[in-house]
């Protein structure tokens, strides 16, 4: 069978890097999908799925088998822009292939291994899926920007709830176990604004805040590291301030926090530390955690806090060895397993959820989020691949909630 599946893979390697480049030239923002959704359905529905339907969020679900056990694969088809084009060397949205690399906005992060997940689903109507599993390869959106939140939806109102879930951002063709969690945080300064003549007269928020500023980051220096997802983080990403005019005294500053929290640390424990900083307490400052409301592609909006919990699968966990021993089989060669430095839906699935939750993906996790976005036409093959290997392992191993 993994001769099977190595020829297959390499025979559907033409339409798998032309779809791709076909989704890469659709800009797909978060919150603006829909024309990557549509696209990405036909494909979907011209590739045999037996079942493609958009829920009221607007992820996408294109279904195979009819089994019992549900196992779900997952790709995000929402991207961040593209920054600055000037630090661009290519048209982010052209697709471009070049010397065996596909580039472009999203090539990485994460449409290739989306992609390769779709082909994935056709390879299994191929070769057969087990007989007692049902296969959903899910294009997510809103990811980016709230990773989580589609799953939210899923589990919640759509009553999908998988037995596991395959997460196929970029691994570099590794097996991760495993992120930090990500938690905002806002710190209102007040002050007294008056004239900028005399600025005695009133109490500078700004200057009220840089205490706050010089601890924040000695705090990230003094967070612990003694876990497999490495040590907790925080900076901060934004100060705005608010003053009558500009030459008024400010009487507001806020700081925004962006704070990764590894093992043994929660929300809690975070904002807590943060409130009882010297300086924050002597600005009387206030520490939230922001909501947004948050309005998809197909209108529905949804409010959501900002806080995704870490979450970390056993190494020895059924689904994890299961992943491995598809990777032995497929490749002859020992996989290699890790963590995300970034976030995922994993904060969803397994942080909230706790569904057995593993990734998997073609493309460099370094690479994500920048103008040097791409990902090698052999590793989408190699990702189809350990997609079809790795379905066909879990349908063999009966038992994989433990």
């Amino acid at each position: 069978m993994n001769q099977t599946i190595t020829s297959l893979s390499e025979a559907l390697k033409e339409s798998l890097v032309a779809f791709l480049r076909d989704i890469i030239a659709i800009p797909s923002t978060g919150g603006k999908e829909q024309a990557v959704v549509q696209r990405i359905q036909e494909e979907m529905t011209s590739l045999g799925y037996d079942k493609v339907w958009v829920d009221p969020l607007g992820n996408l679900f294109g279904q195979m088998g009819s089994g019992k056990r549900l196992l779900a694969i997952d790709g995000h088809c929402d991207t961040v822009d593209v920054g600055n084009p000037d630090n661009w060397e290519v048209d982010p949205f052209q697709g471009l292939l070049k010397d065996g690399v596909v580039y472009g906005r999203g090539a990485a992060d994460q449409k290739g291994g989306l992609a390769s997940a779709i082909y994935a689903g056709h390879m299994m109507k191929q070769i057969g899926m087990p007989d007692d599993v049902s296969l959903l390869v899910v294009a997510s959106v809103l990811e980016e920007d709230f990773e989580g939140l589609c799953w939210q939806v899923i589990v919640e109102q759509d009553n999908i709830r998988p037995d596991a879930v395959l997460l196929t951002e970029p691994t570099n063709l590794g097996i991760r176990i495993g992120q930090r969690g990500r938690l905002e945080m806002k710190i209102k300064v007040s002050g007294i604004s008056c004239h900028g003549s005399a600025p005695e007269r009133g109490e500078n928020a700004i200057y009220k805040a840089g205490p706050i500023i010089i601890d924040i980051e000695k705090l990230n220096h003094r967070l612990s590291s003694g876990s497999v997802l490495g040590k907790g983080s925080v900076t901060i990403t934004d100060i705005r301030s608010s003053a009558p005019s500009l030459c008024a005294v400010a009487d507001s500053t806020i700081l925004h926090l962006d704070r990764r929290l590894t093992q043994g640390e929660t929300k809690e424990s975070a904002v807590d530390e943060i409130r009882n900083l010297a300086s924050v307490r002597a600005a009387g400052a206030d520490v939230s955690i922001p909501e947004y409301e948050v309005t998809s592609h197909t209108g529905r909006k949804v409010s959501v806090k900002a806080s995704y919990p870490m979450w970390l699968m056993p190494a020895d966990h059924s689904l994890v060895e299961t992943a491995v021993s598809a990777h032995k089989s497929q490749f002859g060669a020992k996989a290699d397993v890790g963590v995300w430095t970034f976030s995922t839906n994993g904060v969803a699935t397994k942080g909230l959820y706790d569904i057995p939750t593993i990734g998997f993906g073609p493309g460099e996790e370094q690479v994500a989020h920048t103008p040097r976005d791409r990902v090698r036409e052999d590793d989408l093959v190699q990702a189809l691949a350990f997609y079809a290997a790795f379905i066909l392992e879990w349908g063999q191993r009966p038992n994989l909630s433990d």
